[in-house]
């Protein structure tokens, strides 16, 4: 939407934005997604460049339909929650399967991952706030610290829990 593009030039960029840590994206995978949108007639190519040796690059700028297709998939994204199956649930779910000491470990051991998650987008919100990015470009890193906040400290909750038997563990004898 910014601009026309090559698919490394785009992949460039989200690393740099960070915006890996919303979408999973490689340069292989992206290659053949511009590909399709361009076989679909959401994007389409407007540019060949050569640099030295290097293989030829094509940019790619979106369509119309492109922009079209763009509103409409966020538009039903933001307007209605959807089950995304994360695998945590799950094992949460199946957690009784584990010895408790066990469970305890890995619970504090993503306990700490998530406080360094947060801490890390504390630092990017505090350098996107610093340089007066407007809000609305990265809103979505709030959220995410948000919910990994809440995570944070339902888990830690949960430990609590666990640790002072509030919450009777099923079976000490589960193999692991």
């Amino acid at each position: 939407m910014e601009r026309p593009m090559h698919p490394y030039e785009l992949y460039s960029l989200l690393k740099e934005r960070r915006e890996d840590s919303i979408v999973k994206v490689n340069p292989g995978s992206l290659y053949r997604t511009v590909e399709r949108l361009a076989a679909d007639g959401l994007a389409e190519p407007v540019g060949t460049e050569r640099s030295g040796n290097r293989p030829e690059r094509t940019t790619y700028a979106i369509t119309e339909a492109g922009r079209e297709a763009l509103q409409e998939a966020v538009s039903t994204m933001l307007g209605a929650p959807v089950n995304e199956y994360p695998q945590f649930p799950v094992a949460l779910s199946e957690a009784h399967n584990l010895p408790l000491a066990q469970v305890l470990r890995h619970l504090a051991c993503r306990a700490e991952q998530l406080a360094a998650q947060i801490e890390t987008k504390d630092e990017l919100l505090a350098a996107v706030r610093s340089r007066d990015v407007p809000e609305a470009y990265w809103f979505a890193v709030d959220y995410l610290r948000t919910v990994q906040a809440a995570e944070l400290d339902w888990i830690r909750t949960l430990i609590t829990r666990l640790e002072s038997k509030e919450i009777p563990w099923p079976s000490e004898t589960t193999n692991p």
